[in-house]
């Protein structure tokens, strides 16, 4: 009995009033025809969630971003089910599930198959909240909302109009209640509700908004692009952890060059990713900058389109690399020894990004392994580079020298080098060690793959960041 009385006071109430446009909103009814929804692009597991709610005698949908890719011709990566069942009442049905979130509380119920898990994402409808009280910070921003409604308010409460959509599978049926599908055939991506209101409430909107923008290649509607500049330092109010999440599914979009215009174009870049305010502006980036953020961005997309696996960890590591390789050359401009000016610019980077968005401590092991190999490519003497072929993280470190190569910021050669000792075997890498070394005998030069110089010279402070064998 405590219990449900608990949940009358904090779940059930206070019950907001429905505002004139959602008590007047009937969804409209699109059939299997007008939608051309493919059912062999459904999740199994999506259906097999809303047959089990519905056949409790609770209402469940698919909902989202599954439909407008669906209705796109997409097969979506994550489906989403609303239901009016409350948390507790979904996990009752579902034995492998669990409750998660303190702001907005939702089930993930899992489903194992033979490739990898898929968790399905259940919600419950939310309520308009007309008077919220403590559960709004004095910016706007929704802090709790567990106050659960209809199937009408919680699409006035979602954010886009192609995003507003209800998927019934028994059916074939989608209930639309804002638009979005004639947004969808005008390609215009809109806000529901006031924007600038709606981005008060959560600031991670202005975010979502260029993700889908790029996505999709939607354009932003005159109304809801029109707040985000003014309301952009909202983004600081955003947790930390989710607005990394955020950030790192724009970048894990298949379209993130695209998304980080969209960024810098509506003001968004300022202080998220804090070294990107420099390395993508002309005036004070650092040069060459662009080009390998570019480089770096678009093959990631290309990898993602194509079905491939992208580290997290290498993709924040191109990013930040421009600043890093700055803050390294400036280091041993002021005389520190090279491996030691790279670890003291890892230090600096990292530090700066972190007055932004924090990056998770298990990628920034992955950057640091990446950023360190750097120069131990230049080494390429005696049984160091098979040394160099068992380590962890050296497929990473060398898709990342590939990258510098291709930039012209190392020699082409040195990638080329690599890339035909990989592939060599025991006596062919012999033949390609022994070059490298009649190479740098011709040049007297002594060179990134001498053994000598344990003891550095005055000047070698400022020979450059890419003679680290000599270090």
């Amino acid at each position: 009995m405590i219990t449900k009385l608990i949940q009358r006071i904090f779940r059930r109430s206070p019950r907001a009033k429905l505002t004139q446009s959602a008590a007047a909103g009937a969804p409209k009814r699109i059939s299997k025809k007008a939608h051309r929804i493919d059912p062999q692009l459904l999740s199994k597991n999506a259906v097999k969630v809303t047959h089990t709610l519905q056949q409790a005698g609770y209402q469940a949908y698919i909902v989202g971003g599954a439909v407008r890719d669906l209705a796109l011709g997409i097969g979506p990566k994550d489906f989403d089910v609303a239901t009016n069942a409350t948390p507790e009442q979904v996990q009752k049905l579902f034995r492998k599930s669990r409750l998660i979130g303190r702001r907005f509380q939702i089930v993930h119920v899992t489903f194992f198959g033979k490739e990898r898990p898929e968790i399905i994402e259940v919600s419950t409808f939310r309520a308009l909240l007309e008077n919220a009280g403590d559960h709004v910070a004095d910016s706007g921003r929704i802090l709790r909302d567990n106050v659960w409604g209809t199937q009408v308010e919680d699409a006035t409460r979602r954010d886009f109009t192609i995003n507003a959509m209800y998927y019934d599978p028994a059916t074939e049926t989608v209930l639309d209640y804002h638009g979005g599908m004639a947004d969808m055939q005008q390609r215009t991506l809109r806000m529901i509700g006031d924007p600038s209101k709606r981005y008060r409430e959560d600031p991670v909107r202005m975010l979502r908004a260029i993700r889908f923008a790029a996505k999709t290649g939607f354009t932003l509607s005159p109304e809801t692009r029109a707040p985000i500049a003014k309301l952009a330092k909202l983004i600081h109010d955003v947790p930390a952890a989710r607005l990394f999440d955020e950030i790192l599914k724009l970048l894990m979009s298949g379209y993130s060059w695209q998304a980080i215009q969209g960024l810098r174009e509506a003001g968004l870049h300022h202080g998220v990713l804090p070294l990107l305010d420099t390395a993508l502006d002309p005036k004070a980036g650092v040069p060459g900058s662009e080009a390998f953020i570019r480089l770096a961005l678009n093959n990631t997309d290309e990898r993602i389109q194509n079905g491939k696996g992208v580290s997290a960890g290498f993709l924040f590591a191109t990013l930040l690399w421009p600043e890093l390789l700055s803050t390294w050359q400036k280091n041993l401009a002021a005389g520190m020894a090279n491996i030691a000016a790279l670890h003291a610019a890892m230090d600096d980077v990292i530090a700066t990004q972190s007055k932004g968005m924090m990056i998770q401590r298990r990628f920034e092991a992955d950057m640091r392994e990446i950023w360190a190999l750097q120069p131990r490519f230049d080494k390429r003497i005696g049984r160091f580079p098979q040394r160099m072929l068992e380590l962890p993280r050296f497929r990473a470190g060398y898709d990342f020298m590939l990258l510098r190569c291709a930039t012209g910021e190392r020699p082409e050669s040195l990638g080329q080098w690599w890339t035909r000792f990989i592939d060599a075997d025991p006596l062919q890498q012999e033949v390609l060690l022994a070059a490298v070394k009649e190479e740098v005998s011709l040049s007297g030069a002594g060179g990134p793959a001498t053994k000598r110089r344990r003891r550095r010279k005055p000047k070698a402070a400022t020979a450059g960041p890419d003679q680290a064998a000599a270090d």
